[in-house]
């Protein structure tokens, strides 16, 4: 994807942050798209962002919740 259509994309998504974020902090922002594609970024580099699918970030998910990636 070039970067103007990136550039594109990431402004038509709707992005979501968690109600625990507070205000100046850094956070992780979520958005769906299409293909049920999921777009995660931090707030701090808005413009770098992870495509991943549902599935692979429920995995994630239960993964950390689980303590599987704890060191």
């Amino acid at each position: 994807m070039n970067s103007t259509r990136r550039q594109r994309v990431m402004t038509e998504l709707h992005w979501q942050k968690s109600s625990y974020c507070e205000a100046g902090s850094t956070c992780i922002h979520l958005a769906s798209a299409p293909a049920r594609e999921i777009h995660l970024r931090e707030s701090a580099t808005p413009y770098a962002t992870v495509i991943t699918t549902v599935t692979r970030l429920h995995r994630l998910l239960a993964r950390i919740k689980g303590g599987d990636l704890d060191h």
